[in-house]
C-alpha cells in the first residue's frame, strides 16, 4: 500500500509542478526549476498528503503545501550541491542544476523554488487566513536558522573543526539539516485541519534521524547507480557521521529503534496510521 501511495502521490505532485512552474516564462532560470524539481521519492510531499488523509483533508487543498515543500526541499538540494557548499557534480543521477547550467542560474533557481514554497502555502486553495499564516510561519521555522539552515552551517562548520562532531553534535545537526523539514511535512495535515501536530511531531522526529542513519549507512554500503550521487564522500572527507561514531551494526539498530518509536508515536491514530508506519519502514530499507 504504502509504495502504491507514494507512487501515486509523486504523480499528483509532479503534475502540479508542471502545472504551476508550466504558467512561468520559459526562460532558463524556470527550465531549471523544473529540472531541479523531477525525480526523487517526494518522501516530504507524501508526509503532507498523508496526514491530511488522515485528518479527512481534501487532497486538492493539501496538493499545495506538499508542492510547496518539494520546491522548498528542492532550493535546499540544489544550493547544496553548489561548489561553496558540498561541490556536487550529480543529482538523482543527472548533472546537478549548475553544472547543467551554471552557478549563478543555480543560485536563481534555488532562490525562486525558496519562494515558490510560501507561495503555495499561502493561495486561497489551501484554507483560512490563520491556516496559511501558521503553515507560512512553521515553515519559515523550519527552513531557516532554527532549522535546516542551522543544520546546514553545522555541518560546515564541522569541516574545520579541531575535532569531530561528538554524537549529541551530530544529532543536533542532522535535526535541523534533515530532520525540520520532515517534522513539517509530517504535522502539514494536522495544521491543514488545525488539530494538534504533536503526534505526528514525535513520529517525524524519530523518523527523520532514522532517515538520516539510513544515509550515512548507504553512503558507506551502498550502489552509487541507485542511490544517483557520489557515495563515500563523508568517509573520505574525514567527517563523522553515524556509521562512524556507532559502527554499521550499531547503526542499523539504532534505526531500527527510531522505526519503532516513530510507529509508537502513531498509535492514537489506529488503522488509519498503518501507510505511515510502513513509510518509517521504509526509510531504512530504501536504496536511494
Amino acid at each position: 500500500m504504502f509504495r502504491e501511495r507514494l507512487a501515486q502521490d509523486a504523480a499528483r505532485i509532479q503534475k502540479q509542478f508542471d502545472l504551476v512552474l508550466g504558467a512561468l516564462s520559459d526562460v532558463d532560470v524556470t527550465q531549471a526549476m523544473s529540472y531541479a524539481t523531477q525525480g526523487g521519492k517526494r518522501l516530504r510531499g507524501f508526509l503532507v498528503l498523508e496526514s491530511a488523509r488522515m485528518h479527512q483533508v481534501d487532497i486538492d487543498r493539501a496538493i499545495w503545501p506538499a508542492t510547496g515543500i518539494e520546491a522548498l526541499h528542492a532550493y535546499s538540494l540544489v544550493h547544496d550541491d553548489l561548489p561553496c557548499m558540498d561541490d556536487d557534480d550529480l543529482r538523482r543521477g543527472r548533472p546537478t542544476v549548475h553544472m547543467k547550467w551554471d552557478e549563478g542560474t543555480a543560485v536563481l533557481a534555488g532562490d525562486a523554488l525558496h519562494t515558490l514554497a510560501f507561495e503555495l502555502c499561502t493561495r486561497p486553495e489551501v484554507g483560512t487566513a490563520d491556516i496559511r499564516a501558521d503553515l507560512a510561519l512553521t515553515l519559515a521555522q523550519a527552513s531557516g536558522a532554527q532549522g535546516m539552515v542551522l543544520g546546514q552551517a553545522l555541518d560546515i562548520a564541522a569541516e574545520t573543526a579541531a575535532s569531530p562532531l561528538t554524537l549529541s553534535e551530530i544529532t543536533r545537526l542532522q535535526a535541523g539539516k534533515t530532520g525540520a523539514l520532515i517534522e513539517w511535512s509530517a504535522g502539514a495535515g494536522a495544521r491543514l485541519a488545525q488539530a494538534d501536530p504533536a503526534p505526528l511531531r514525535q513520529y517525524a522526529q524519530a523518523l527523520g534521524l532514522a532517515f538520516q542513519i539510513a544515509d550515512d549507512i548507504l553512503d558507506v554500503e551502498g550502489d552509487a547507480e541507485k542511490a544517483g550521487k557520489r557515495l563515500q564522500k563523508d568517509a573520505r572527507a574525514g567527517k563523522a557521521t553515524f556509521v562512524s561514531l556507532l559502527g554499521l551494526d550499531a547503526a542499523k539498530a539504532r534505526a531500527s529503534e527510531l522505526v519503532d518509536e516513530a510507529c509508537a508515536a502513531l498509535t492514537g491514530y489506529g488503522a488509519s496510521a498503518e501507510t505511515l508506519k510502513d513509510a518509517a519502514r521504509f526509510v531504512i530499507s530504501r536504496d536511494s
